[in-house]
């Protein structure tokens, strides 16, 4: 078993294999990142959707199709993570802070440098631009593609389910932020956390 602290949850996307799913990453207790998928988050019982800045304890195994050192899987897609606690705001997010703010990038190259470093590989980092220049938003369709609606009403043949999973609204948009570093490079960043 592992206990994370949520830091990340990203909308709901549909699935053909899992149905739908959400990213999940968090830090382990001795500050690593760690990232959770596939979920199905929904499909949780609701005293199991878990919060952001929550604890979750989860059976975890490194997830060998995915070449990113912090990407983990459920050992059980049923099994149910354990909700332990949320660390608050109080103190000026102090509890958040120290566990979330070990390290901060505020330098894109160096960033990206230390991710392709094979003695530090890593593909989750919290970055601060040192100036951000615009927020876009674009439509995109509004309705999921009918193929994924298809699969996902398919049940398998040996799957059970009580009750139907009611497919979430598609975000008829999609978000990015323009932003400098500290050393002036300007770039632009898809956002994708709930």
């Amino acid at each position: 078993m592992m206990k994370i602290l949520i830091t990340v949850k990203t909308y709901p996307t549909l699935s053909k294999k899992y149905n739908e799913l959400v990213c999940t990453a968090g830090f382990c207790e001795e500050g690593r990142w760690i990232r959770i998928y596939p979920i199905q988050f929904r499909q949780l019982d609701y005293a199991n959707q878990y919060r952001k800045y929550e604890w979750i304890e989860i059976d975890l195994e490194k997830n060998k199709d995915d070449f990113r050192p912090e990407s983990y899987h459920p050992v059980n897609l049923d099994a149910m993570p354990k909700i332990l606690s949320k660390i608050g705001t109080e103190n000026n997010w102090q509890g958040r802070k120290t566990l979330c703010l070990r390290k901060v990038y505020d330098d894109l190259t160096l960033l990206i440098n230390e991710a392709k470093d094979k003695n530090i590989c890593m593909s989750l980092a919290v970055f601060k631009p040192q100036k951000v220049i615009n927020f876009i938003w674009e439509e995109v369709e509004r309705e999921w593609d009918d193929s994924k609606i298809i699969a996902m009403k398919q049940l398998n043949l040996f799957e059970q389910s009580d009750k139907e999973l009611k497919i979430v609204r598609k975000l008829p948009y999609k978000f990015s932020y323009v932003f400098e570093d500290t050393q002036g490079k300007k770039s632009t960043l898809k956002y994708t956390d709930d």
